[in-house]
C-alpha cells in the first residue's frame, strides 16, 4: 500500500523541484528538453515568486511527484484562478492516486485563496490521450486549444 503525503515545497527545495520537472520535460520531449541546470535555475526563480506554488508528493522520504500552480487573473474567469503549469508523477507511482491527490490538494488551496477555477493545458494529442482523459475524468472540461509564441 502506498502512503502518499503532499506538501508545499520550500524555496530551498528548488533543486528537488527542478529535477522532478526536468524528468517531466524529458518525457514530454523524448529527452530533448532543457539542461538540468537551466531547469533548476528556473525552479529557483519560480519558488521565489509569491504567486507560484510548488507541491511535492512523497512516499515516505522519497519525492515522487510535483505540481506547479501559478496564480493568474482574468476577467473571463471572474478574477483570480490558478493554472497548473506542470504535473508529474514518477512512472512507477502512476495509476495509484497520486495525481488525484495533487488535484484535491490544489482544489483545497484554490478554495482557501479564493481562486475561481483551475486550468491546465494538456500535452499534444493523440500521443498524450491518457493525460487528457485523466483531467476529463477529474472534472475538467475542454475549452479549446492553447497556442504559444516563443520570444527570444
Amino acid at each position: 500500500m502506498v502512503t502518499i503525503s503532499i506538501r508545499r515545497a520550500e524555496p530551498s527545495e528548488a533543486p528537488l523541484v527542478g529535477n522532478l520537472v526536468h524528468d517531466l520535460l524529458d518525457e514530454l520531449s523524448d529527452e530533448k528538453g532543457s539542461s538540468i541546470d537551466t531547469v533548476i535555475e528556473a525552479a529557483d526563480e519560480a519558488l521565489a515568486e509569491s504567486g507560484v506554488i510548488a507541491l511535492i508528493a512523497s512516499d515516505g522520504a522519497k519525492a515522487i511527484g510535483v505540481m506547479m500552480l501559478n496564480e493568474c487573473f482574468a476577467i473571463y474567469a471572474g478574477g483570480k484562478f490558478a493554472e497548473i503549469s506542470e504535473l508529474y508523477v514518477r512512472p512507477e507511482y502512476r495509476s495509484k492516486g497520486v495525481a488525484v491527490d495533487f488535484l484535491e490538494h490544489a482544489q483545497s488551496l484554490a478554495i482557501d485563496r479564493g481562486w475561481r477555477r483551475l486550468e491546465v493545458g494538456a500535452p499534444d494529442q493523440p500521443r498524450w490521450h491518457r493525460t487528457l482523459g485523466f483531467y476529463l475524468r477529474n472534472g475538467f472540461e475542454e475549452v479549446g486549444p492553447r497556442l504559444r509564441k516563443l520570444l527570444s
